[in-house]
C-alpha cells in the first residue's frame, strides 16, 4: 500500500533546492507524481504530490522537515481522496485585462456561490504592449457541477466581466 503525501514549500531561492527534495523523496522509495514550483518575488514556492510505501511515510516526512534547517518552510500532509461528482466536468477560464485589486476576489466569490471549485488557477501580471499598463492574466481549470450549465456561467462570467473591465473565455481544456 502506498500513501500520498502534499508537500508546501517555501523559503529563499537557490540552485539545488528541487535537487534536495528530491533526493529525500528517492531515497525514501517515494514517486514524484506531480508539483506545481515557482520563483515567486526571490521565494521558492512549491506544492508537489508525492506517493511512498505506507512503512516510509513518517521517515519521509521527517527527511523533509530536515531541510528545515536550510531555511525552508515546509508542511506536509497525508493526502485524503475527496468523493468525485461523476455528474461533473472540467472547464477552463481564461482572463486578461488591466490589472486592478479585486479581480481575483470577484471572480472567485462568483464561481464560490455557485458550488464550482477551482482546480488549478495561474495568474501573473505582464507589461501590455499596446496599453502600457499592466496587465492581469489568469487562467483557471474548473470543476462545474452537473446543476450549473456552461450557458449560464459564460453569462455571468460576461456580466462580471463587463463590471470588471476585463475579458473572459470559457472552454473545454484543450485535450479533454
Amino acid at each position: 500500500m502506498t500513501t500520498s503525501l502534499i508537500l508546501n514549500v517555501i523559503g529563499p531561492d537557490r540552485p539545488g533546492l528541487v535537487n534536495a527534495i528530491a533526493d529525500r523523496a528517492t531515497a525514501a522509495g517515494a514517486n514524484w507524481l506531480e508539483s506545481r514550483l515557482a520563483n515567486l518575488a526571490g521565494q521558492f514556492a512549491g506544492i508537489i504530490h508525492l506517493q511512498v510505501p505506507d512503512d516510509r511515510a513518517d521517515a519521509l516526512t521527517q527527511a523533509m522537515h530536515g531541510l528545515e534547517t536550510q531555511g525552508l518552510q515546509i508542511s506536509v500532509t497525508r493526502a485524503q481522496s475527496a468523493a468525485a461528482d461523476p455528474a461533473a466536468r472540467t472547464l477552463q477560464l481564461d482572463l486578461v485585462g488591466q490589472d486592478h485589486p479585486g479581480i481575483v476576489k470577484e471572480i472567485s466569490h462568483m464561481l464560490f456561490t455557485r458550488g464550482i471549485s477551482i482546480d488549478e488557477l495561474a495568474t501573473e501580471c505582464v507589461e501590455g504592449s499596446m496599453s502600457g499598463g499592466t496587465l492581469f492574466r489568469a487562467t483557471a481549470r474548473l470543476h462545474v457541477p452537473a446543476s450549473v450549465s456552461t450557458e449560464s456561467l459564460r453569462e455571468v462570467l460576461e456580466s462580471l466581466a463587463d463590471d470588471l473591465m476585463v475579458d473572459v473565455e470559457l472552454d473545454s481544456p484543450a485535450g479533454a
